[in-house]
């Protein structure tokens, strides 16, 4: 069968978007699958470690490269949202900010948002897809339904977005224009926790706008969020009104601290986002789409990562050697760090990461 053939104009547009061949980040090897003793793959990546000041404390790669977040942005996100007035109880604050699997309780806490905002499903305006959890999906499938909206893994973000347009008066239609007051007041926040200017610009795959950003910059906006958090813990002076307003506490605090009291809604069950919540205490974390990780620690130091195939097994193990690097005891943290090699129903190898840091992060103390 011939190749299909595309307009001219359509494929002299593709060529002229094909990067030069020296503009290409300048990764290192971060992960490696072994076989029996032979090295099967390799990925390459970036990675960064960040001081609560911005200090590179390590690094490996091309980590000045802009790269596009994806639903790592979620909790900056979020932040501009409680800034705009934004009020929910903490579990639904946390699927604010979530990529979440697509159970029941996924569900019905989008359903929530929108009731508590005089919305329905038919006001969301991001794409439809099936649940994102293996589970979740088959349950869905033998159910005999099909994609929507509802399940597909951003919904409590679009809901949380519609329900700050109706709480400010905006218009809800249109929420994803990127000249929508709603999304100035994102791309300001995003700037702000960053301390960047967007290197780039694109639309994310549920519609949102999206930001080239570099690691060190997604690192920072990590590290104030989790301090924010660990801090108004702390200090004891979170409010929890009736309803679960959330007013009294600094935006990022308010997402920090419902990120890590409810971490099965920001991913959900066998998501190793929400492991790494539960085992290491005090931590923000959020993963996106082509192997994209942030971590937050309670003292504002962050770790960035960014596999440069998108292979989302090597995103973890990466994450967990630079935590470990930073003297974070990972010890529970060994099984989402590393994943067993299989041959014939047997390990027979192991995914693990290299020692790749460019700088012991514990010298650079």
């Amino acid at each position: 069968m011939p190749a299909p053939a595309f307009p001219a104009a359509q494929t002299a547009a593709v060529r002229a978007a094909e990067p030069e061949p020296g503009m290409l980040p300048q990764h290192s090897p971060l992960v490696v699958a072994t076989r029996d003793g032979l090295v099967e793959s390799v990925h390459y990546g970036s990675v960064i470690a960040t001081a609560p000041d911005g200090e590179v404390l390590a690094a490996a790669g091309d980590h000045l490269a802009p790269f596009y977040p994806r639903s790592s942005l979620k909790p900056l996100q979020a932040v501009a949202m409680v800034r705009a007035g934004l009020k929910l109880p903490a579990d639904l604050l946390a699927l604010t900010a979530a990529s979440h699997s697509g159970g029941a309780r996924h569900r019905g806490g989008t359903q929530r948002i929108l009731a508590m905002h005089g919305l329905t499903a038919g006001d969301l305006e991001n794409s439809t897809d099936l649940p994102y959890g293996t589970s979740e999906r088959e349950d869905w499938l033998r159910s005999g339904l099909h994609a929507t909206r509802l399940t597909q893994n951003c919904s409590g973000k679009h809901a949380a977005m519609a329900a700050t347009c109706v709480i400010n008066g905006w218009q809800v239609k249109g929420y994803l224009d990127p000249s929508h007051p709603l999304q100035q007041l994102v791309a300001a926040t995003v700037e702000e926790l960053t301390g960047e200017q967007p290197l780039g610009h694109s639309t994310d795959g549920c519609g949102t706008p999206l930001f080239a950003l570099t690691l060190g910059g997604m690192a920072r906006a990590f590290g104030t969020i989790a301090a924010a958090a660990a801090s108004a813990g702390a200090s004891a002076a979170v409010s929890t009104p009736d309803g679960g307003g959330n007013a009294p506490q600094l935006a990022e605090a308010a997402v920090g601290l419902a990120m890590r009291q409810h971490p099965d809604m920001v991913a959900g069950e066998r998501r190793d986002v929400t492991e790494l919540m539960r085992l290491l205490p005090g931590a923000v974390a959020k993963d996106g789409f082509e192997g994209v990780q942030l971590v937050g620690l309670p003292d504002g130091r962050a770790v960035a990562v960014k596999i440069s195939d998108g292979g989302d097994r090597a995103r973890m193990p990466a994450t967990v050697h630079v935590l470990h690097a930073l003297g974070v005891d990972t010890a529970n943290l060994a099984g989402i760090g590393t994943a067993p090699v299989v041959g014939g129903g047997h390990r027979v190898g192991l995914l693990q990461p290299l020692d790749f840091l460019s700088t012991p992060a514990t010298e650079a103390l």
